[in-house]
Order: structure tokens, then sequence, then C-alpha cells
């Protein structure tokens, strides 16, 4: 009761920058995901990098570069991972977008609104 109370009291000015406080908040979330993301996916680029700079020397010292270059099936593989991670990290927000898909739904929902 006393949280109602107190909720009441507010002046628009209070209430404006609460909302701004409470979008800030959610805002600084999203970023800190993406950030998370890119981080990440460097790391994992990193570490492609380095395993399979391994792969191709013990390649190389072990049997000569005359011989079949086995290290590229785990390349292949990796690549294809660093290409989904880059595509998660970098262009996800863009292409997968929840604002952009509820945008969507919301105009379809008018035009069948509309057609009524």
């Amino acid at each position: 009761m006393d949280n109602q109370h107190n909720e009441e009291e507010l002046t628009p000015q209070q209430s404006l920058k609460l909302i701004s406080k409470i979008l800030d908040k959610v805002q600084d979330d999203q970023l800190r995901k993406i950030a998370k993301k890119r981080a990440n996916f460097k790391l994992q680029l990193a570490g492609s990098i380095v395993t399979n700079g391994f792969l191709v020397g013990l390649w190389y010292f072990t049997t000569g570069p005359h011989s079949y270059f086995w290290p590229a099936w785990p390349m292949l593989g990796w690549g294809i991972g660093i290409i989904f991670s880059y595509f998660d990290a970098y262009l996800s927000s863009s292409i997968f977008s929840e604002e952009k898909e509820f945008e969507k739904l919301k105009r379809k929902m008018r035009e069948e609104e509309a057609r009524k």
C-alpha cells in the first residue's frame, strides 16, 4: 500500500526520469550481451588460429609439404563454426532482430484489422 502511495506522488518529470533509467538499464543489458558475444568470438578466432597453426606445423614437420594436407579438414570444420560465431556476434542483431520481427507482426496485425 505504501508503494502505491509513493507512485501516486511522482511528478511527470520524476516519472520520465524513472522510465529513462529503466530504458537505459535495458539498453545497457543488451549492449553487454552483444559485447560478450563479440569478445567470445575473438577468443574463439584466436584459439582457432593457434590450434590450426599447430596442426599445420605438425603436418609439415611429420610428413612434409609433399604429403596429403590433412589439416584442411579440421580447418574447414572450425572455419564453418567461426563463420556462424561471426554472424551471431556481429550480424545477428540486424538480421535476426527481435524488434524488427515485432514490428513486422504489428504491421501484419494492423493490415488484418484494416481488412475487417
